[in-house]
């Protein structure tokens, strides 16, 4: 997840939701449902595939480093009193500040961990496999594919990552995509990428691990839950994390909207669920963790998914495979 600051320094890789956004004052383009979706080729060979898949092992894995972008609290804005930190935590509850999924169900397999190299360093963030055309797309956050203008290299995606175990394999990315305004200047309130992921075995994506549904221009301050594998302190990256609860709308700095949750570095670009059912680990994708405000720990904030984050997923998967 990004942290923001009023002067934004690149952290390690699991922090990251906000922090690569802006330095300053946030940037904010008006949307532009018109305006090409950014799109970079990635692992393109079966030669390639190979190398990052390699490269990923179970120690570099491990020792990925969180992302962190943090913002400060704009002059003049103040904390609600009613605000604070969520009260005792207890199991599987619709407000959950963050803890240990245990519920199983589909959203095991469809959440995993992204592994990237961001700057030269081992990096990690969060992501989903959802329904698609080409039945190889994974939603995440804009800064887990780019960010400081350069797009990450050795993109892979490990569905149902535990503990170091990778039960449905590493899937190597063949394209990485974000939204306009996220490319031309990181504007947090587009903070969504994609990834088109090869196949693994002669075998799609989706066809393997399932994937969940997604929607767009939905209604605001719904039940949600959210997932990721925070991986700073005081998380380790080990096992899927979960937050819910009612989500409300920033009233800072973004047009986006939030939730309580205690998530670190790491779980950014992991899903947010309308409808989602513990029973059977299924929801709708309606955002993603993005970015915290360093004065606020406790709350998540995720972008809100309107038309760019629909041509977005479009585009990623009508993306061919061959």
């Amino acid at each position: 997840m990004l942290r923001r600051t009023a002067t934004l320094a690149a952290i390690p890789a699991l922090l990251i939701a906000v922090a690569g956004a802006a330095q300053g004052s946030t940037r904010i383009a008006p949307p532009d449902p018109v305006a090409t979706v950014a799109s970079h080729a990635a692992a393109q060979s079966s030669a390639e595939q190979k190398r990052i898949v390699s490269y990923w092992t179970p120690q570099r894995m491990k020792s990925a480093m969180p992302l962190t972008l943090t913002k400060s609290r704009p002059a003049g804005k103040s904390i609600p009193p009613s605000a604070g930190a969520p009260a005792v935590v207890e199991p599987m509850r619709a407000d959950s500040p963050g803890e240990p999924w245990t519920g199983g169900g589909d959203v095991v397999k469809t959440t995993g961990r992204v592994f990237f190299v961001y700057q030269g360093r081992n990096s990690s963030c969060s992501g989903s496999a959802v329904t698609s055309a080409n039945k190889s797309t994974v939603i995440t956050a804009g800064h887990c594919v780019k960010l400081g203008g350069q797009f990450h290299t050795n993109w892979v995606f490990v569905p149902a990552y535990n503990d170091g175990q990778t039960p449905y394999g590493t899937w190597a990315a063949r394209s990485l995509l974000t939204t306009p305004q996220w490319n031309a200047s990181e504007d947090i309130n587009y903070d969504v990428g994609a990834a088109v992921v090869n196949p693994l075995n002669n075998q799609r994506l989706t066809d393997v691990v399932g994937g969940q549904g997604i929607a767009f221009n939905q209604a605001r301050r719904q039940q949600m839950y959210a997932f990721g594998y925070p991986a700073a302190a005081p998380y380790d990256g080990r096992r899927l994390i979960y937050c819910s609860g009612r989500a409300f709308d920033d009233f800072l700095l973004s047009r986006g909207i939030g939730l309580n949750c205690n998530m670190t570095g790491g779980s950014s670009g992991g899903p947010w669920f309308l409808n989602f059912s513990e029973a059977t680990g299924r929801g709708t994708l309606n955002s993603v963790n993005s970015f915290k405000y360093n004065f606020a720990s406790f709350w998540m904030f995720g972008p809100y998914f309107g038309t760019d984050a629909q041509n977005l997923y479009n585009t990623a998967q009508n993306s061919a495979l061959t």
